[in-house]
């Protein structure tokens, strides 16, 4: 949470990529590379749910062993080559909703920016805060 408002990390992890089959599973320096934007995602001091949205279950259960939710499934339609990802993330907030779960801030990581750290997370969140209280201003 950041000046009382909660933060959802969201990670699209499709399993269907032609280009390179697996990438986001694939193991880059002793982790799959789903596992990077979750760490990325816990570090930070602000962020009050990690949820990966695939349509694997087995990229489900990778989720699940670094520490993410994996609350649904995404449906076949919003994990082809052609669906942006703004579907899913639509997908996952109507999901979420449903449930009785509202956020005031959505960070997407990719997960084929391993790069991510939460400190970029956390900073990425104070400067948005920051905007708004002087456009409030």
């Amino acid at each position: 949470m950041i000046d009382n408002a909660r933060v959802l990390a969201l990670i699209p992890a499709r399993a269907g990529s032609k280009g390179l089959p697996g990438k986001n599973i694939r193991p880059l320096h002793g982790k799959p590379l789903l596992a990077w934007p979750i760490a990325a995602a816990r570090a930070s001091r602000y962020v009050d749910r990690v949820v990966v949205s695939t349509d694997s279950p087995e990229f489900a259960r990778i989720a699940q062993q670094y520490d993410a939710e994996t609350p649904f499934l995404r449906p076949a339609e919003l994990a082809a080559d052609t669906a942006p990802s703004s579907a899913a993330v639509v997908h996952a907030l109507d999901f979420l909703a449903a449930q009785g779960e509202a956020y005031d801030y959505l960070v997407l990581l990719e997960p084929t920016s391993p790069l991510t750290e939460g400190t970029d997370v956390d900073a990425a969140l104070e400067s948005l805060v920051a905007q708004r209280a002087v456009a409030d201003a």
